[in-house]
């Protein structure tokens, strides 16, 4: 054995009687002549490339095609390592690489399979808390990454309206359902196999870039993920280009938190497009008949989603155009029949029409009769079912608000609310309103507020942000603000023709008005309970209002879902805004100048929660009989930084929380009174306010 061809000689033998069946096989690594035991340093075989391999002694591809190995041509041993360099490697083998994968290899393939239709069925649904609960019944949280990096890659091949889809169901997920880890996993393995989408995807590097600074935007995805990430792949590897197009073209652009998260969103003109082409393709259908045309435009248009407009839209025409009526129920029919608009769709615009049918007879006098025809030659022809569709009364429906007051009050609202986004001012609001809304009446308060989120919901963040701001500073009543949100969800089906995603905006709406304090969380039950059965939307709404509140860092992430603050300036947290105040009270109270403590107040560009300091400096004034504050607040109310609205609800909150504060001041209320009257008698508070006119007890004041 100490010559060459003597060991040669052993090699082929060895060789022979594995190829022969014998014991033994080739790639035992004991046995083996390649084994690292036996090569080194000296060996008398150093020709073999294999044996200076840094991973075992095992020849490249199991010896089924290296070069200068004899490959092991019945070699059954499966346990070589994966080698991404490899022409063969698939990266999806790596998932079975942990010694308990075998066992839990069915599992996960059965755990695929039901991603992907979770995935497809949202997608065709827009349907979040659906998919939500079914990724929940899965119960397979350690292979949650998986369907991170498949919800992706799927959305990567679709249309914006899908990656806007996806980026929002991520978000939903997160915390509640996936944890942070998975997420994190999810995205490693799809930047890992950017070099493989991109054989599909041939935008894959702008397009995994732009989907990874969505989720750093959203606070899914920690910013040092791009770095911790780059430093695991090679430098040829497209990944590394995804990871840098992320930070330097998206995350570093100048407003990128504002762009990133418009870029899929569908706005109000391609709504009103979809609109115009669903209207023009039946006009061209009415005139022409020819159903195969129609079908393909509308399968172009793309949004099974919005095919009730197709419904409505083709029953408006049939009732406008009798003559046209057959033709348009017996395309409704064959779509139907073809699948092409499902039965949840054609009963959905059904319903439609019977919501909007009394302001449609007063172009067409016999509107009610004309549908009540349409809808029983539909069900006669079975593509309808009229069990489904709600009740069709010839009786006038509720129309208590509908007196000719209250439609003048609300064209006034609209008014009031495009002029205050101009301008900004929440006083001439304040004003307005007393104008209009002398009473004070619930049902306006309820009216505004459904006309202000409404009006905010179609239009930018600046406007979003100037309405919560907005909300949080009339001091409404808390079951006007309720009744308003209720409203908003009733009507939510015919905003979101104009607004898809209008579950998510109510969600956050809803949830601001928590953090801002207008409402407490308490109502959000009250809210829900308007609202019967899992998949109403008010439901949804609820649900998804809730997942934000509950979300880790919820205050300040909510406080800043618009940009915060009202101004361009970031949002604070509510808790640090109030330690903040509270400090530069108690610094000013002990010999502070008054020009730095204005100046802080009016740095937290907070307008809207200048309730807190006269609450803070009122229960300061009272528990240290100090006046200094007192004439702080003077300060602030003369120079306009603290308006009246803000020191009624100020006044307001100290007298909810007058029970708790009497344990430690036992004078509180007389000294409480003396103060009311005394705000009254230089014009801080109006003649009208009362002690014991509060009545939301300390649903929105506690004594923090």
């Amino acid at each position: 054995m100490n010559g060459t061809g003597g060991f040669i000689s052993d090699e082929n033998r060895e060789i022979l009687q594995s190829a022969s069946g014998s014991e033994g096989p080739l790639s035992s690594s004991s046995k083996s002549p390649r084994s690292t035991q036996v090569h080194g340093k000296g060996s008398p075989v150093n020709h073999d490339r294999q044996s200076r391999s840094p991973i075992d002694g095992h020849p490249k591809k199991g010896g089924c095609g290296g070069k200068g190995t004899w490959g092991g041509l019945m070699d059954t041993d499966s346990s070589y390592p994966l080698d991404s360099k490899d022409p063969n490697y698939d990266s999806s083998e790596e998932e079975c690489e942990h010694p308990n994968a075998r066992k839990s290899a069915p599992d996960f393939d059965a755990y695929k399979k039901k991603v992907t239709i979770i995935v497809e069925e949202y997608f065709a649904t827009d349907d979040v808390v659906s998919a939500t609960n079914e990724l929940k019944e899965l119960a397979m949280p350690s292979y949650n990454y998986y369907f991170v990096k498949k919800l992706v890659s799927m959305a990567m091949d679709r249309h914006d309206h899908e990656k806007e889809m996806a980026a929002v169901l991520l978000s939903a997920l997160y915390a509640d359902v996936i944890d942070a880890p998975q997420v994190y996993r999810g995205f490693s393995k799809l930047v890992e196999s950017a070099d493989d989408l991109i054989v599909d995807i041939p935008d894959t590097v702008d397009i995994l870039a732009l989907f990874i600074a969505r989720a750093v935007v959203d606070d899914i995805l920690p910013p040092a993920f791009l770095n911790k990430q780059r430093e695991l792949l090679p430098n040829d590897s497209k990944g590394v280009e995804v990871l840098e197009r992320a930070e330097k073209g998206y995350l570093a652009a100048p407003m990128h938190a504002e762009t990133i998260e418009r870029r899929w969103r569908v706005g109000k003109k391609t709504v009103e497009d979809v609109k115009a082409r669903i209207n023009n393709l039946l006009i061209e259908y009415v005139a022409s008949g020819d159903k195969k045309e129609a079908y393909r435009c509308i399968k172009d248009l793309k949004v099974s989603f919005f095919h009730h407009e197709i419904v409505k839209r083709a029953l408006v025409m049939a009732m406008e155009n009798r003559k046209a009526e057959d033709r348009l129920l017996d395309l409704l029919k064959e779509t139907a029949e073809e699948s092409l608009i499902n039965s949840s769709q054609i009963t959905k615009g059904f319903d439609r029409m019977i919501d909007t049918v009394d302001d449609l007879s007063l172009d067409i006098p016999d509107a009610q009769k004309i549908l009540k025809s349409l809808i029983s030659k539909a069900t006669s022809d079975g593509w309808l079912c009229a069990s489904s569709l709600r009740s069709l009364s010839l009786e006038p429906r509720n129309k208590s608000f509908e007196d000719n007051f209250t439609k003048t009050f609300k064209l006034k609202c609209q008014t009031i609310i495009q002029e205050y986004f101009l301008t900004g001012d929440i006083s001439e609001v304040f004003s307005c309103l007393e104008a209009e809304n002398k009473t004070s009446s619930g049902e306006l308060n309820s009216i505004f507020v459904k006309r202000l989120i409404t009006l905010a919901m179609d239009r930018k963040n600046r406007e979003k942000e100037m309405a919560s701001v907005l909300l949080s500073s009339l001091f409404f009543p808390a079951d006007d603000v309720v009744d308003g949100f209720v409203m908003l969800i009733e009507s939510a089906d015919d905003t979101a023709l104009d607004n898809p995603v209008v579950v998510e905006d109510l969600a956050m709406f809803l949830a601001r008005a928590v953090v801002d304090e207008a409402l407490a969380p308490q109502h959000l039950e009250e809210v829900g309970s308007q609202f019967s059965g899992t998949d109403s939307v008010g439901a949804k709404v609820l649900q998804m209002a809730n997942s934000l509140l509950k979300a880790p860092l919820s205050g300040e992430r909510i406080l800043r879902c618009w940009g915060g603050g009202g101004s361009s300036t970031p949002g604070w947290a509510v808790d640090d805004v109030k330690l903040k105040i509270a400090k530069l009270l108690e610094e000013y109270e002990s010999g502070g100048d008054i020009r730095e403590a204005y100046r802080c107040i009016k740095e937290l560009a907070m307008p809207f929660f200048h309730h807190e300091v006269v609450k803070k400096a009122l229960v300061i004034v009272m528990e240290k009989k100090n006046d200094r504050l007192w004439g702080f607040l003077a300060h602030c109310f003369g120079s306009g930084l603290i308006t009246m609205n803000q020191m009624t609800k100020g006044f307001s909150r100290v007298e909810e929380c007058l029970d708790d504060l009497a344990l430690d001041v036992p004078d509180a209320r007389k000294q409480f009174l003396a103060y009311v009257e005394k705000a009254k008698t230089i014009g801080w508070l109006d003649s009208s306010f009362h002690y014991g006119n509060s009545k939301n007890g300390k649903e929105n004041g506690a004594c923090l």
